[in-house]
């Protein structure tokens, strides 16, 4: 007997959904993880400049494992949980699922890859700046 809770399932807000077309693939015709990367980033960037009232720039990305591949026409799932928030630093988890083409159960997610970013606020002169007073946890 399967226990539900035993079922892996995404972690945080869906802040990006994307697909992943032809036009995304390297010269071997794959979903290269720099395409993936670069995604993950801007899901941060949104999820970061909601805590942090403006602009804000990643400054670590803790390593990942890439658990499976991302195929032509997966849709591509962007899962984003912030961790803590510090003086001038977002710390933000984020969990990479994807939904590969011609999938039978349209509920059914594959787990690509997680990573922690460290995000800090930056005023419009680029410089680091304080985070907005609010829900911080360090």
């Amino acid at each position: 007997m399967t226990n539900l809770d035993d079922v892996p399932a995404p972690q945080g807000q869906l802040t990006l959904k994307v697909l992943a077309s032809r036009q995304d693939t390297n010269f071997y015709g794959d979903i290269p993880a720099g395409w993936l990367i670069g995604h993950m980033d801007q899901a941060v960037e949104l999820a970061a400049g909601r805590e942090a009232h403006g602009r804000t720039a990643t400054v670590a990305i803790e390593a990942m494992d890439f658990l499976c591949p991302v195929r032509v026409g997966s849709v591509v799932n962007i899962y984003t949980a912030v961790r803590e928030i510090g003086r001038s630093s977002i710390n933000i988890d984020v969990q990479v699922w994807i939904r590969p083409p011609h999938e039978r159960d349209p509920d059914e997610l594959y787990k690509v890859t997680e990573a922690r970013f460290v995000m800090v606020a930056l005023d419009d002169n680029g410089r680091i700046r304080a985070v907005p007073d609010g829900d911080r946890t360090a």
